[in-house]
């Protein structure tokens, strides 16, 4: 069940404007462009983050983009994705943007990294070096910002195994990469995550 009515409070926390960190193929730094020109036409290639965020009950938590974003507004995507601003190492950026998108803190684990491009009709693109991490948050709902989240659920993996193979167009095509990728290729690490946390026994 999705839960729209949960929110935090509304704050604009991005804009097209950020100064974004250009890479090469091998994440190699070649200066700065706003958001707005790393996202026209087929996208400049830029570094980006993507995160995947469990419960105690080994649920992932995914969020439905909102309807004010400029590219995949509406769909279905993972606990937290966005880019670190020039200046910015990834664990900061990390950091903030789960603050300011879900109200949440956890640690993070990186896992890989990779190339995607993918087109939103004539609108813009997403052309990312994506660093891809798992974390695990204690019990605790989140508090997403209305201005990035209109709805959020924690799903089991079996329930985001058939989301993510769905034909179902509102899904957004890096959530269904990267969900994809990590069984495939990260099954041992993401188990982990999936199982139930142990908690520590009373004294």
């Amino acid at each position: 069940m999705a839960h729209p009515e949960q929110a935090g409070p509304a704050r604009i926390v991005s804009s097209d404007a950020e100064a974004l960190i250009l890479v090469d193929e091998n994440d190699r730094e070649l200066g700065v462009l706003s958001k707005g020109e790393c996202h026209d036409g087929r996208g400049m290639l830029h570094r980006a983050f993507s995160v995947f965020l469990f419960d105690d009950q080994g649920r992932l938590l995914i969020q439905q983009r909102a309807s004010g974003k400029r590219l995949w507004p509406g769909f279905w995507a993972n606990s937290c994705c966005s880019h670190p601003r020039a200046g910015e190492t990834m664990g900061e950026a990390t950091a903030r943007r789960m603050e300011e998108e879900l109200g949440l803190v956890a640690d993070l684990k990186f896992v890989y990294k990779f190339r995607y491009q993918a087109h939103y009709g004539e609108i813009g693109s997403e052309h990312e070096l994506c660093w891809v991490y798992l974390g695990r948050i204690q019990p605790a709902d989140p508090q997403p910002n209305p201005e990035e989240i209109a709805a959020w659920q924690f799903l089991p993996s079996a329930q985001v195994d058939e989301l993510v193979t769905s034909p179902d167009p509102a899904v957004a095509p890096w959530f269904r990469m990267e969900w994809q990728a990590l069984r495939r290729e990260h099954s041992q690490l993401l188990a982990r995550y999936l199982a139930p946390s142990i908690k520590p026994a009373p004294e």
